[in-house]
Parts: C-alpha cells; structure tokens; sequence
C-alpha cells in the first residue's frame, strides 16, 4: 500500500516564503489565476493589479514570475488549456485505467500545441535564460502539468509507495509538455503524428514500468 502523505500547516495567502511544494502551487496558481481573470475580462493588468486580485503582495508575486512578461504569457497559456485538458482528464479518459488517463492527457497537450506551443517557447526562453530571482525552490513553471499527471495517475495510488508515486510524476514530466515537443519538433524533425506516436509510447511505456515495479 502506498505510504499516506503528511498535511502540512496552511500559510497565509500574503507570506512572502514559498513553504511547502502544495502550498507553492497553490500560491501560484492564485496568481495565475487572478491574471486570467484579468485578461479575460479585456484588461491588461500591472503587477499590482495581478497581486490585489490574487490577496498577496506584490513582493510575493515577484517571487514567483521575475517579469509581468511572463506572468502573462503563463496566464494566456492557462487559460488557453485548463478547460480542455481538464475535461480530457474527467471526460474522455476511463477513471479506472490510469495508462488511459495519461494517453487522453498527452493526446489532449498534443492538439493544444498549435496555439500554445509557441506560448511555451518564450516561457522556456524567459524561465531559463531570465534574470535569477525569487526564493530557492518556487516553482517557475510547469505547476499546471504536474497536477494534471498527478490527476492522470491518481488510481495508481494506492498500488505505489509515495516514492515511485513522485518518481513516476516527474518521468512524466520530461515527457508531457512543451520541451518534449521542442526536442521531436527541431531535434528530432518529428511530424505530428510521429510526435504523437512517440509522445503516446513513452507516456505509457512509464506507466508499465512502473507498475511492473509496484508488482
């Protein structure tokens, strides 16, 4: 059986620290969130537009995004993919099939590519070559994509310890998102359906092993 995680004490929504990785997620995604909202709503929101909507500071928000640039572009990517992969994930997936959940989510980030890839290429050009900022540990991106694997595997739970639980989320995290596309795309010179085939394979090949572990 796999090993329960230990609750960790909430911290409040203005705390400059990062704290624990949930509760880092968590503050991000308000952010995120709040700029979403303001986006949609026509508004080009500044830094302290985004933190009154979020309930934090503006130094917490710096924390997690160095630039209004990418805080932005990180918020149209959300809102471009959240309800889609979203229903992929409790729709078209069955909830008993963990490796069925991961080929609707990889299948689902795949037909996104088009209008968010492009999004996803300035966020690895921002996040990687952008200035050092904010608390060792924050997360700087991808806190969307580690949620929906972990909603993709979450029947797999009780069948792994918590340790290959996480091992098996970040495996899937190398393979699930815009940097796998970037490398089949200009390393590899992959097609779509290639790039889907691959993206698919190895998605589910991980599951396997996995569970062949587990077992």
């Amino acid at each position: 059986m796999r090993v329960p995680r230990s609750s960790s004490p909430a911290s409040g929504a203005t705390s400059a620290q990062p704290g624990r990785p949930a509760q880092r997620r968590r503050t991000r995604k308000a952010i995120v969130d709040a700029a979403v909202r303001l986006v949609a709503a026509g508004e080009t929101p500044s830094v302290d537009d985004v933190a009154r909507a979020a309930d934090v500071s503006r130094r917490t928000v710096y924390l997690y995004f160095p630039t209004l640039e990418q805080l932005l572009i990180d918020a149209t990517a959300g809102a471009l993919s959240i309800a889609t992969v979203d229903a992929a994930l409790s729709e078209e997936a069955d909830a008993s099939d963990p490796a069925a959940r991961v080929d609707a989510l990889a299948r689902r980030l795949l037909e996104l590519a088009p209008a968010v890839l492009p999004l996803g290429r300035q966020l690895i050009r921002l996040t990687v070559a952008g200035p050092e900022t904010g608390e060792a540990g924050s997360p700087r991106r991808g806190y969307r994509r580690i949620e929906w694997i972990e909603q993709a595997l979450e029947p797999l739970r009780p069948r792994l310890d918590e340790e290959q639980f996480d091992r098996l989320v970040s495996a899937l995290a190398l393979v699930l998102g815009w940097e796998a596309m970037v490398v089949l795309r200009d390393l590899r010179g992959l097609d779509a359906a290639e790039e889907a085939k691959t993206v698919t394979w190895a998605a589910r090949s991980l599951v396997d092993a996995m569970l062949a572990e587990a077992e």
